[in-house]
């Protein structure tokens, strides 16, 4: 499951790929490094990002499954242009529903990016326990954390940023979401069950000139106020033109925070 448009996530995948944390990919790539080959399972996968993330820092022979319930983001995944030791398989599942499915066979890494803040407690707590079962390490990247920047400051950022929070805990597909609090929910129950954990932010940072970035950030948080009826439209729409004329100006800047980390079994396989 995904969810999002091919557009979206073409275009932040810059973003993202500036703001994953290096030092919790460094874990990834040393906990993998003395492996002739590696199998690695990409739940979610989107476009491809995190495979583009990650396919250069791995050992040169690689097997992905990539798994998405949409066939159109399978397909564009699936054309990334990769070295010839990489071997990719697209898998359209319903990760709700086959997240057993999605873990069969040989896994020497599960990875996800831009999900965990989407799903709740109940099917998280699925996943550490099916991952734990099965002692694969599992590198998750970019849970959004609920913190947000604005600069300049306007005097309703402050309640649709709590709005957003709000939208973000509810039904994305598997139940009421974690929203900002997955990415702890996540660590701490990997921990529980005696994986070691790295982690670290991955903010977002857009500058001034990410005038396409900031205008579909901002329109979709202006959508998620309006969605929580939080505030009355007429403040949000004033709100979403004001912000959009310090875009246009280049006078904005945003951030938005995230969360990486890196889960292993204390002593890999």
């Amino acid at each position: 499951m995904s969810g999002f448009s091919a557009d979206w996530l073409m275009l932040r995948e810059s973003y993202d790929l500036r703001a994953r944390n290096p030092t919790v990919l460094d874990a990834v790539a040393a906990s993998l490094k003395s492996r002739p080959s590696v199998h690695i399972v990409d739940l979610a996968c989107g476009t491809g990002s995190t495979l583009r993330a990650l396919n250069p820092r791995l050992p040169e022979r690689q097997n992905w499954k990539l798994i998405d319930n949409d066939l159109d983001l399978l397909a564009r995944a699936t054309a990334t242009p990769l070295a010839k030791d990489t071997a990719v398989t697209a898998i359209p599942l319903d990760l709700n529903r086959d997240l057993d499915a999605a873990l069969d066979g040989t896994i020497d890494l599960v990875a996800i990016s831009a999900l965990l803040d989407l799903v709740s407690d109940s099917w998280l707590n699925r996943l550490t326990a099916a991952v734990v079962a099965r002692s694969i390490p599992l590198y998750a990247a970019l849970s959004y954390d609920g913190r947000i920047g604005f600069t300049p400051p306007d005097p309703l950022d402050a309640a649709i940023a709590a709005a957003v929070n709000a939208h973000q805990r509810t039904d994305k597909g598997f139940g009421a979401a974690l929203g900002p609090a997955a990415a702890s929910f996540a660590t701490a129950r990997f921990e529980a069950l005696g994986y070691l954990v790295v982690h670290g932010t991955s903010d977002w940072t857009i500058g001034p000139d990410d005038r396409n970035m900031q205008t579909e950030i901002l329109a979709g948080w202006a959508s998620a106020a309006h969605d929580m009826g939080a505030l009355p439209l007429a403040d949000t729409t004033a709100w979403l033109a004001r912000r959009r004329a310090v875009v246009a100006a280049g006078c904005s800047s945003l951030y938005v925070g995230h969360v990486d980390f890196f889960a292993k079994p204390s002593a890999i396989r």
